[in-house]
């Protein structure tokens, strides 16, 4: 009888385990321009306000709360409904100065330039890889240095307000060697683009990416596959750049967020449905 009695207080505990292994849960900060990640869906897809996002086989899935997410999102997952309030950011101003002013007020003749630099990095920032999982082994910091500008700032060059800050500027040695935040294929590599300078691109799939810009050059070629940490290129000042800086950024789904939430989305919620 004691037996028996062990064997199903083990038997419950293993499926009361399994259920919470399927919970739905969320993981990383619940505010302007971080990504999140989930666990626990059984379809193929959930929603974020009406946008579509795939699931893996595991249940695991992408979001992004962009820079100007709302206050309150509604996620969709297996037919039900969850309310997400979204922590408002305070973005900072940042003014700078010295910039060459052609490429801050381009000339018509940049135009063709401009114009190749956003269909490449369009056509990168838009691929969904949904074979490609590699996102799932996690990230690192592709430099050390200085902060030297944050996501999201509003950007004023030489007077002039501009858009808003896509990446963190990462403040380095010219010529120092950037290293891959994550697993991944390369998408995008070279270019020496009018704003972007020389850049990297690599996507980790489910619509993953993260951007290496004004690099002095690139030492991976369109197509690579790159491990964590394998060097991508050297640290530069090419394009809109004032001093050697890395330019890192993070885009899911063409929609940028701060790159360093890839390190940081370890705490997780359970979700709550409100149906």
């Amino acid at each position: 009888m004691r037996s028996s009695l062990i064997y199903l207080i083990s038997a419950l505990s293993v499926v009361f385990w399994a259920a919470d292994a399927k919970a739905l849960s969320l993981c990383g900060t619940l505010k302007q321009g971080e990504v999140l990640i989930g666990h626990g869906a059984l379809s193929k897809s959930v929603t974020l306000d009406g946008k579509t996002y795939p699931v893996n086989k595991d249940g695991d899935f992408l979001l992004v709360l962009g820079r100007d997410a709302p206050s309150k999102v509604t996620l969709s997952v297996d037919g039900k409904n969850y309310d997400l309030a979204v922590a408002k950011q305070d973005w900072d101003i940042q003014s700078i100065k010295g910039v060459e002013q052609r490429k801050v007020t381009p000339l018509a003749a940049d135009e063709a330039e401009i114009l190749r630099e956003q269909k490449d990095v369009k056509e990168a920032l838009t691929t969904v890889d949904t074979d490609n999982q590699s996102w799932q082994d996690g990230f690192v910091l592709p430099i050390d240095g200085t902060i030297s500008g944050n996501f999201g700032n509003q950007r004023i060059f030489n007077g002039i307000p501009k858009s808003p800050h896509t990446g963190t500027d990462i403040a380095a040695t010219e010529g120092s060697e950037v290293k891959a935040a994550g697993n991944g294929k390369v998408l995008l590599s070279g270019g020496n683009y009018f704003y972007g300078g020389n850049m990297v691109i690599i996507d980790h799939g489910l619509g993953l990416q993260t951007i290496y810009m004004h690099l002095q050059k690139a030492t991976v070629k369109k197509g690579d596959e790159v491990k964590k940490g394998d060097v991508v290129g050297l640290v530069g000042k090419t394009g809109r750049a004032t001093g050697p800086h890395l330019h890192w950024g993070a885009s899911f789904n063409n929609i940028r967020f701060r790159p360093h939430s890839l390190l940081e989305a370890k705490q997780c919620i359970i979700l709550e449905s409100k149906d």
